[in-house]
């Protein structure tokens, strides 16, 4: 694997300017009360330059006049009691064994580092990850490092990478999308588990709860917190509470995904609790799935990625209209109120820049992934309903990475018929 970080930074010194920088953290828990902190999770940038998921270290790649490019990561100095309670730090031959960076530093000497780059060598640019999504954000190390610079060396100008590092990940090594297909595989191991156990009557909480078990047991992490929504639920779209009584013609339905070394599947997938489809549950979920279908149909190289979403909206406003749901084609509106598709990779909703038409579209290209995943939500009736799968983006079309996990509608009724309570897909 470490030849893949490699050429992943190979990549971005392409991009770099002679006489700059690249600084990159690797970020740190929260602190979730007391001396409990959240979970770790590295930023995704630093991982995809480095292959290291340690907290609180520092990658950083120089670009020389000459345009000769060098990395080093700076690495946490051993403390013993430390390393008694928490673990010891990386060392520098695991570190070099994960990465293949050969040249280190200690996290107390980045400062006098930079400072060096800046003045002595007269480097006059540094990148940065200024990804900020809110006023209210807490600031991460690099919005700290920027405001630092800005004062102390305000002549030294300063360049968001995290567009550029969107541009590079958009399109997926075969390895990345090895991955993806692993965490796509285990969560349909998962779905299996939904769909062998759910029974009116139980919680949603209680369903669930088989996704907990298949991620264990595959070695793999959610990639994001599960919507497990019965009923009117399900019209919410974020719905986590996961709190409610499944009931007897209920339609269950669930957003959830493994993770397998940080690359992430997202799945949505709609099914009756008592095992059985109502007319009218079945009528609108087969509009539902019709238009996942068009929209699959469509991805192939050269498409402009907006079009899928307004391929879903047309297909609705016919369909609706057939079936007396709406008068007017605006008022799709309120019944499906997000986008039908997402970048997939090292996070859920993954970064994506870099290839566009003329008038700045963003094309589908080949080695994209993305989700498909059209919906309906119909709070007055109490359904709501996604289907959504995982799609790679190849050469001449596109190639299903879910495709294995059932979802027409009568698969659905007939593997729940003859269901036996097991955990995951039979064998």
């Amino acid at each position: 694997m470490k030849e893949f970080y490699i050429e992943n930074r190979r990549k971005f010194g392409e991009i770099m300017v002679n006489g700059s920088i690249l600084v990159i953290y690797a970020g740190a828990a929260p602190v979730k009360r007391g001396d409990e902190f959240y979970e770790y999770a590295p930023q995704r940038n630093f991982l995809y330059m480095t292959g290291i998921e340690r907290p609180s270290l520092v990658f950083t790649m120089k670009k020389n006049f000459k345009g000769e490019v060098s990395s080093r990561l700076y690495i946490e100095r051993f403390d013993e009691t430390y390393a008694k309670w928490e673990g010891a730090p990386i060392n520098k031959e695991a570190a070099t064994e994960i990465s293949g960076i050969d040249t280190f530093s200690y996290l107390d000497e980045l400062d006098g580092h930079l400072a060096k780059t800046l003045v002595r060598e007269r480097f006059t640019m540094v990148y940065l990850d200024l990804e900020n999504r809110s006023f209210h954000a807490p600031n991460t190390p690099e919005l700290d490092l920027a405001a630092r610079l800005r004062e102390k060396f305000p002549a030294v100008g300063l360049t968001n990478a995290h567009p550029l590092f969107g541009g590079l990940r958009l399109i997926k090594a075969a390895n990345e999308i090895m991955q993806i297909q692993k965490a796509a595989d285990i969560t349909g191991q998962g779905f299996y588990a939904f769909l062998d156990n759910v029974r009116p009557g139980m919680m949603e909480y209680e369903l669930e709860a088989f996704w907990e078990y298949i991620c264990k047991k595959n070695g793999a992490k959610k990639a994001f917190s599960t919507i497990m929504a019965s009923g009117k639920n399900a019209t919410v779209l974020h719905y986590r509470d996961n709190a409610s009584e499944i009931k007897d013609g209920d339609l269950v339905l669930v957003d959830f995904g493994g993770q397998i070394n940080w690359y992430c599947a997202d799945l949505s997938r709609t099914f009756p609790a008592n095992g059985k489809f109502t007319p009218r549950q079945r009528q609108i979920y087969d509009i539902v799935l019709e238009a996942g279908k068009r929209v699959i149909a469509m991805v192939k190289p050269g498409v402009k990625f907006s079009d899928l979403n307004e391929a879903v909206k047309k297909f609705y406003a016919e369909e609706l209209t057939k079936i007396g749901l709406i008068s007017e084609e605006k008022d799709v509106a309120k019944y499906y109120y997000h986008g039908v598709s997402h970048m997939l990779g090292l996070e859920t909703h993954d970064v994506g820049a870099g290839s566009t038409s003329t008038d700045g579209e963003l094309l589908l290209a080949p080695g994209m992934v993305i989700t498909v995943e059209p919906g309906l939500y119909i709070e007055e009736e109490a359904i709501g309903i996604r289907i959504e799968d995982n799609v790679l983006v190849t050469a001449t079309g596109s190639e299903v990475l879910t495709k294995d996990i059932i979802k027409e509608a009568t698969d659905i009724e007939e593997y729940m018929l003859r269901r036996g309570g097991a955990l995951g897909r039979p064998s």
